[in-house]
Parts: structure tokens; sequence; C-alpha cells
């Protein structure tokens, strides 16, 4: 496998450089963190699933014209992105009472919410990744009005959309995490979807049951957490060819 010069670490991926200018490698570990890394594991295949899970739903937003930094799939465990400069802003969207905003309000999980609802969180590991307000993104200049509109109009379409194409395949898609970046192309710059779309930053539950299909599983100690992000791939019809089996990574150059 080629060397690869490595550029950044995070909780669950790896970036190398790409192969050409303005693009970047991303690999999928199977490290899993909840509660801002203060509970740590491993989900054995998980980079695999969750790299062929995210490149699906990267190409379906893309059908509908979702702009993306996704580019291909190149193995098991890697994929080729748009190089793009990342808004520090997680942006979530809840369609149904869990998690932090059923313990911040007291609303019982499970609750469908009224209309679908939009937070805004500040990436920053040493912070808590602190709620924030548009007037905070706007004001301390991490994202201007005109991204926040374009960022707000790609989220109900992203959100719209993976809500049907779940619930097609008997899933409910509670809430889930966003991340944006600029793409700068031909002295232009366009807001484009980044990161990933997976079990690890989507709340998944079965349609018929409410059983958690996703990272929750692993940050309540439920077990069965292979077997669910399996599932949901199976439910979309991409299972990874050679099963989850594991893989070794990049060599990287210092």
């Amino acid at each position: 496998m080629a060397r690869r010069r490595q550029l950044y670490e995070g909780k669950a991926k790896i970036l190398f450089e790409g192969p050409e200018p303005g693009t970047l490698v991303q690999y999928f570990k199977d490290d899993a963190t909840a509660f801002n890394a203060q509970k740590k594991g491993t989900i054995t295949g998980k980079g695999v699933l969750n790299n062929r899970i995210s490149e699906f739903l990267m190409t379906k937003l893309a059908e509908i014209n979702v702009p993306t930094h996704f580019i291909r799939r190149l193995n098991m465990r890697e994929q080729l992105i748009k190089e793009v400069e990342i808004i520090p802003i997680e942006v979530v969207v809840r369609n149904i009472a869990a998690g932090s905003i059923a313990q911040r309000l007291g609303i019982p999980e499970g609750t469908r919410l009224p209309r679908s609802i939009v937070e805004y969180y500040y990436k920053n590991d040493q912070l808590g990744d602190p709620m924030v307000a548009e007037e905070h993104i706007t004001a301390f200049g991490w994202a201007n009005p005109p991204d926040m509109d374009d960022i707000v109009h790609l989220t109900l379409r992203i959100n719209d959309f993976l809500t049907g194409l779940f619930l097609g395949v008997g899933i409910t898609l509670v809430d889930f995490k966003l991340e944006f970046g600029r793409l700068f192309e031909n002295d232009e710059m366009r807001i484009v979807l980044a990161d990933e779309i997976s079990p690890d930053n989507c709340r998944l539950w079965d349609s018929k049951t409410n059983e958690k299909m996703d990272k929750d599983r692993f940050r309540r100690d439920l077990g069965k957490i292979e077997e669910a992000y399996q599932e949901v791939a199976r439910r979309l019809g991409i299972l990874p060819e050679a099963g989850s089996r594991d893989m070794k990574g990049p060599e990287t150059m210092q």
C-alpha cells in the first residue's frame, strides 16, 4: 500500500494527503468514543461498515443535488474526498426526543417533536462541544449569515431525504449530526456536506420495536453493537463484499 503523509487524526477517522491537489484520503477506524471521549473502546469492523454506509448516503444525497466532499470509495476502509475548510460547528437535527435534549428539557425519550429542531454546537473537545446559537456563530466569525442560510437549507433537505430513505427500510431517523465545509474551486466558494453519515453520528431505531441500531448501544452498554451496525448496512443493501473483517491501515509517513 502506498505511503501517505498523515495530516490529522480524530476520534473515528484519520486524514491523509490525497493523490491529487485538493484531495484527501479519509480512513475509517474501529475506535469508538462517547461522552466527549470519556468512554473509549473498539467496535470490530465499524470502520468498514461506516465507510460503506457513508459512501451510500453521500452518493444518494448527491443524486438530489446536495453538494458533498465525497468523491469515491477507495477500498474497505478508505474514501477519496475533496479538501474543504471545515466550519467548526456541529449541526444536530432532532426529529424525536432522545439523548441530551430529553435530559435538558425533561422530555420522555421517544417523544416525537412538534417539528424538526436544528441545534448548533461549537466543535471544541476541551470545552465539551458547547451548544451555541446562530448569534454566536456569526458574531465570532465561524460562519457568516449567507453560510448559515446555506447550511440550514441543506440540513433540512438532508433531513427530509434521509428520513424517507431510512423509513423505507424500517428504520426511524431519530436525530443526527452533520458537519459542513467551504469548498474552494475556480475562485468560487460553496458550502458542502463533509465528515460522514453513519450509525456513529445518527440515532437509528427499528421502526417497529424502537430497538437502537446505532452508537447508543456502545454509550449505554447495550451489547450487540457490531450486529446493529451490520443490520443497518444489510437493510440498506450494502454489506461489504467480504463482510466486516479487519484490514490493516495505510503506512504513515512522518
